[in-house]
């Protein structure tokens, strides 16, 4: 008798060591499904996104639409590179794309961008502390032949009302988007590891517009503080929000219009070389 109630204790022992083993199995999965969430670095055309994709292990090429999908391993880490296209609507759709498809921990939009700021000079790279859209914009209310008044024109924030925004007072100022205080952080870290340029906080504008008139240019680095502009950030960093990922910009000079500085396309490779090394310094954190 006395046996078989400690054979029955023994038992009770080991179905609850075997519960808590398979409670803590079940723990222990869902954490390292979590730690692989990927890490996709965006890059519109191919000089701004092939060379970081061949940087990376393991790699395979998926496609959906016109985006392609680098996707691979960097130090055991899984990342994913994106040749999104240029523009708002390519890189809008892509992100969707990317966040529906492979669910990342973090989105990092990278290439290249004509300066705003007189300090800032070409190789010299923007961290985006904030992204905001440029071509998002009311005109002013004339009548024809009253000319039109580009310097007049006032932000119009899209997402501030469900409503008519041309209605809403409230849509009526600028929408900046922040970079992510983790990523950012990591960027900051490895600064020292870039030697072509310097590497600043700023504010990237994006809209598919090519400035090239320099008072224009002047004009928006003072009314939006923009340190550089491009054409898709923006974009990505609002769909980002919209499904709660984190997400910075990171933009390297290749030309700038107000000091002079002449486009050079070695700029495109020098930022992925800079990213690169975000991202290593940024895994360590995962």
């Amino acid at each position: 008798m006395l046996k078989k109630f400690i054979s029955l204790i023994i038992l009770a022992a080991l179905a609850v060591t075997g519960l808590a083993g398979c409670s803590s199995t079940k723990e222990q999965g869902a954490a390292e499904a979590k730690e692989k969430q990927p890490i996709i670095v965006q890059g519109p055309m191919p000089i701004e996104a092939e060379k970081l994709a061949g940087h990376l292990e393991d790699v395979k090429e998926e496609k959906s639409g016109s985006f392609v999908f680098y996707k691979g391993k960097l130090e055991g880490y899984p990342v994913i590179v994106a040749k999104t296209g240029k523009g708002m609507e390519n890189t809008a759709a892509a992100t969707a794309v990317a966040i529906e498809k492979y669910d990342p921990a973090a989105i990092i939009n990278q290439g290249t961008s004509g300066g705003h700021d007189p300090e800032l000079n070409v190789f010299d790279i923007v961290l985006g502390e904030r992204t905001v859209n440029l071509g998002s914009l009311k005109t002013g209310a004339l009548d024809e032949g009253e000319g039109i008044e580009p310097k007049e024109w006032i932000p119009m924030d899209l997402m501030a009302s469900e409503g008519s925004a041309g209605e809403d007072p409230d849509a009526e100022n600028i929408r900046y988007f922040e970079g992510d205080e983790g990523l950012l952080a990591a960027a900051k870290a490895v600064k020292g590891k870039y030697e072509k340029g310097k590497v600043v906080e700023g504010t990237i504008g994006s809209a598919d517009v090519w400035n090239n008139e320099v008072d224009r240019i002047n004009w928006f680095h003072e009314k939006y503080g923009t340190s550089v502009e491009e054409m898709e950030g923006a974009a990505g960093a609002q769909i980002a929000a919209a499904y709660d990922v984190p997400f910075l910009g990171i933009r390297v000079l290749s030309n700038n219009k107000v000091n002079g500085g002449q486009y050079n396309p070695d700029t495109a490779e020098a930022n992925q070389a800079y990213v690169l090394e975000v991202l290593k310094e940024y895994i360590t954190t995962k």
